[in-house]
């Protein structure tokens, strides 16, 4: 495995550099460093900035906006991205649902979705987990029979991050309940302000609401919003969270959260406590060994698919990126009880808020079984 990158591979990580720190502006990039989450605001400004300069959606199709990069290429492009606190292109759209679109989808969806989805001109949200159905996926609930030219669906969905500001939903739904739980779902395209749709946000232990639930009761979705074939959904579903376990690895963001930590240790003079610096020692270490590991998965990724190795690093990126948090916490001390817009007070949110990476995109304790399914052969 090559690891010291070659002379054009370290001009484009400088020319993506400047980018990020001159064309984002640096108000949004402080309050991402300072650990508060991107506003919609945030979010839209920053994914139209890149989408004007072709950097929004670059691992799509280059016929769909993507760019002919290699492997490395869009590595450093995300590596570069979150070393400069930019918001990530909004990741329903650009690594969720346009990339099942752009292989499964008819053409009529792929010239209907994908030109406006990679522009967020539709703002997309997820309708996977159920309240009985998060880990264990394939045992939802929700039903679309067909009825003519529409399916009418029922149900419910749970943690459907920002669904309150979406347009449309991508919902897994169970076509026929005849079949071995993944052999009957489908996955469906339809507004959320279709009839019969009703959006609840769920107010989380840190005091937002980033996610909501959505009541499904006798949707009509026409039948052309069907995603590919009827009752293949779950193969759809594997190709989306292949991609989003692999972004939630977060290597770069994890060395942010570091930076930030070691100053506000430094300047409240604790980094000379050598049991502190044993800790940032050990994850510093740790998060190498996982930086190691996902360039060798990107050296051995060649035909775009989403590689297995994805639960391993959706595993270990979470679990440092928690690391990282819980070492700002401890610096923060007392100070960080009281809720407040301070760096102390917003560290005990951010701590709350980041224990949900060990859980969404498929738990750690799924990605163990995968590990040992896919990989191991046990």
């Amino acid at each position: 495995m090559r690891l010291e990158p070659t002379q054009e591979e370290a001009a484009f990580r400088a020319q993506l550099r400047t980018f990020f720190r001159t064309e984002i502006p640096a108000a949004i990039r402080e309050r991402v460093r300072a650990g508060i989450e991107p506003s919609h605001d945030d979010i839209v400004t920053s994914h139209k900035i890149l989408h004007k300069h072709g950097l929004a959606v670059p691992n799509w199709p280059v016929q769909w906006g993507g760019k002919d990069w290699t492997p490395a290429q869009y590595h450093i492009w995300r590596d570069e991205l979150d070393l400069a606190c930019v918001p990530e292109p909004y990741i329903h759209n650009a690594n969720n649902v346009g990339p099942v679109i752009a292989e499964f989808g008819s053409p009529a969806l792929k010239q209907r979705f994908l030109a406006p989805t990679a522009a967020l001109d539709i703002w997309w949200c997820q309708g996977f987990s159920e309240p009985e159905a998060g880990s264990d996926l394939a045992s939802l609930r929700t039903t679309a029979v067909r009825d003519g030219d529409h399916f009418v669906v029922n149900g419910q969905k749970a943690w459907c991050t920002l669904a309150q500001h979406a347009d449309w939903i991508y919902c897994l739904v169970r076509t026929d309940p005849n079949v071995k739980q993944q052999a009957g779902i489908s996955l469906l395209l339809f507004e959320l302000e279709s009839a019969g749709v009703t959006v609840r946000p769920t107010k989380l232990i840190d005091g937002t609401c980033e996610v909501n639930e959505v009541f499904l009761d006798d949707v009509r979705v026409p039948t052309e919003q069907l995603v590919g074939r009827e009752n293949q959904g779950w193969t759809y579903a594997k190709f989306l969270l292949g991609n989003e376990r692999t972004g939630i690895t977060g290597v770069a963001r994890t060395k942010v959260k570091l930076e930030v930590a070691k100053e506000h240790a430094r300047a409240a003079g604790q980094l000379d406590d050598p049991l502190l610096a044993a800790r940032f020692a050990e994850v510093e270490n740790e998060l190498l060994a996982l930086e190691l590991t996902l360039l060798r998965v990107v050296a051995d990724s060649h035909d775009g698919a989403p590689n297995p190795a994805s639960s391993v690093l959706k595993i270990r990126g979470s679990q440092l990126q928690q690391a990282a948090t819980e070492l700002l916490v401890d610096i923060a001390g007392p100070a960080a009880l009281p809720v407040s817009r301070n760096w102390a007070g917003r560290a005990a949110l951010t701590y709350l808020n980041y224990r949900k990476v060990s859980v969404y995109g498929g738990s750690n304790e799924v990605q163990r079984n995968i590990i040992a399914k896919t990989i191991l052969g046990l």
